[in-house]
């Protein structure tokens, strides 16, 4: 839901696993032990530098920091079998894949002991009923934001991205649950629909939407909309909010039609070689202060109910989501064997 942090290519983490494995030296150029090192897989843009930096100086951990930018990407990484991952961060319908699939380790929740500071309005998901596998991390929805100073149109959903106003200058998240949603929802049919004349008539819709989509962008949607390249786009609910820091003009809409909203947890993949670390590092992120750091960073919906309580007016001002606009919104959720139309229909769609 995102520029990477600390950009490691996969192939730079593997060498780096198999160094540490044989004793060889970290990133501070000393001595790093196998059970100095924890390997994260996250979505760009979503966690700061400094609370990385941070956790090392407490602990002596070396993260290795990878990123993804779909939700597909991560599961096919984590598919492929695990690469020495010891923490990943799916949206919660990815979760209900991952632990049908066996693919998660059970967390030991005596050594997370900040679990406490959580709203337990987003534990017990559909996706890990007894929050065995997972811990919320940051939640939001997928809105419209429109830059004011270059649209005419009065936009209210995602029906009105259509316009010939917004040829060739839209931006769409690099999410296929997310783009064929929308369109879903202009029709009129469940946005987690699994009936298959009613994905491809979403489908062809999308395809319609084409002359005026400028880029499918899951790293940095905002940028484009801050320069202007893109007059509009549908994305994440923070990278609207953050676009909109940098230019007052652009506009937030929740739009009338159905909408996602996600949350996105934390989890140990199966065979995670550093568990114990993986535990401390949810933990830490956890601490009140530490979740106030990211919120301020990035300005999603945040579960952590005692970092909340320290953020200013304004940035949960920027989480806010309208009441009414949870009446027709939904989390994803996983549609099982449709899964394959979705997929097929994307790479149409992007050909």
């Amino acid at each position: 839901m995102r520029k990477p942090i600390r950009w490691l290519l996969s192939i730079m983490l593997i060498a780096a696993m198999f160094l540490t494995a044989c004793g060889s030296s970290g990133s501070s150029g000393g001595e790093t032990s196998e059970e100095n090192v924890l390997n994260v897989f996250n979505w760009s843009e979503y966690l700061p530098e400094s609370v990385l930096q941070q956790f090392e100086e407490e602990t002596g951990i070396d993260v290795n920091y990878t990123t993804f930018s779909s939700n597909e990407e991560m599961y096919a990484k984590l598919s492929s079998g695990n690469l020495g991952y010891d923490i990943a961060v799916p949206t919660l319908f990815f979760i209900e894949m991952l632990v049908k699939e066996d693919m998660l380790e059970k967390i030991n929740t005596d050594n997370i002991p900040n679990l406490k500071n959580l709203n337990p309005d987003f534990t017990g998901t559909f996706a890990d009923p007894k929050d065995e596998y997972s811990v919320p991390y940051l939640w939001g929805s997928v809105v419209i934001a429109v830059n004011k100073d270059l649209v005419k149109k009065d936009v209210k959903g995602f029906a009105d991205l259509f316009d010939p106003e917004f040829e060739n200058s839209l931006v769409m998240p690099e999410d296929n649950r997310a783009s064929i949603g929308a369109m879903l929802g202009i029709l009129g049919y469940p946005i987690n629909s699994t009936d298959e004349k009613q994905i491809e008539e979403a489908g062809e819709l999308l395809k319609d939407l084409t002359p005026n989509i400028k880029a499918f962008n899951g790293d940095n949607p905002k940028g484009l909309l801050i320069t202007g390249e893109a007059k509009a786009g549908i994305m994440y609910s923070a990278e609207a909010a953050l676009a909109k820091r940098e230019n007052p003009n652009i506009e937030i809409i929740f739009p009338e039609e159905p909408s996602f909203l996600w949350q996105d947890n934390f989890v140990i993949p199966k065979g995670a070689p550093h568990k114990e670390n993986a535990e401390k590092f949810i933990d830490f992120i956890l601490r009140p202060e530490i979740s106030k750091q990211i919120s301020e960073a990035y300005p999603y919906g945040n579960p952590n109910a005692e970092a909340v309580k320290l953020l200013s007016e304004d940035i949960q001002q920027e989480m806010s989501i309208p009441e009414e606009f949870f009446d027709r919104a939904e989390y994803a959720r996983d549609v099982g064997e449709a899964t394959v139309l979705y997929d097929r229909i994307w790479t149409e769609v992007k050909q």
